[in-house]
């Protein structure tokens, strides 16, 4: 018998959440339930899964951030959102996070089973879009899967799995200022509180990696009072 295809369900309403679980592990699925966000995250570094569903609105962390720390890792696993917000603005805010598709409650189940189905079946076929696994600058290239920084001359920088989460964020949020906040979020998880001085190290140690003349950057930028922002207008 073929292994059960995995769900992650993170919902903080417990008789929805319990409704849910039971209707997908009808279908046949294995379904490992969360009733936070922090919850939720912490259970998908620990196992695999084939689809993730979030409720938007979740204690401790909101399922779009959820979301967007998830991308960070793996752009691959689909994501569904499940949420009361139905307005195309937050629809559209729902799918720039990394969603696969969104469903608006009340719901019926019959569809919800439909679209997991159909998610799932998906990412067994490998039809996602192909995975970010690397991004040039300048001369060197970063690998996010193998943590490496390749120099033009071959030679290879290690990463480490936090500078390589932050060069990540940035450049998938490149030409636009990221909120510490955001970074704080996605990137540490709300786990530990680095200072600012944390952050901007960071972004100095990127300069001496990626910039002509770090004193001048052209790459990586502080924005005062707000955050960070990368630019390139090569991609």
């Amino acid at each position: 018998m073929p292994n059960k295809k995995r769900i992650l369900l993170a919902e903080d309403e417990e008789h929805l959440l319990e409704a849910i679980k039971l209707n997908l592990e009808l279908e046949g699925y294995k379904v490992t339930p969360a009733k936070n966000g922090k919850k939720a995250l912490q259970l998908f570094k620990e196992e695999r899964f084939n689809l993730v569903i979030l409720d938007v609105m979740m204690p401790e962390i909101d399922g779009f951030v959820v979301a967007e720390t998830i991308r960070l890792e793996n752009t691959e696993v689909p994501i569904m959102f499940l949420t009361a917000k139905n307005t195309n603005e937050d629809k559209i805010s729902g799918l720039k996070k990394g969603a696969d598709d969104y469903l608006t409650k009340p719901f019926n189940l019959e569809e919800l089973i439909l679209r997991v189905n159909n998610l799932v079946k998906r990412s067994l076929k490998g039809e996602d879009l192909k995975e970010f696994n690397s991004y040039k600058i300048g001369d060197k290239t970063i690998h996010f899967n193998s943590f490496e920084l390749v120099n033009e001359d071959g030679s290879i920088t290690a990463l480490t799995k936090k500078e390589t989460m932050l060069l990540k964020l940035l450049i998938e949020r490149r030409n636009d200022a990221v909120s510490r906040e955001q970074i704080l979020e996605t990137v540490w998880n709300y786990d530990v509180y680095p200072s600012t001085r944390t952050i901007d190290n960071f972004i100095l140690t990127f300069r001496k990696y990626f910039e002509p003349d770090p004193k001048n950057p052209v790459y990586f930028h502080s924005i005062r009072g707000v955050g960070y922002k990368f630019t390139d207008n090569q991609h």
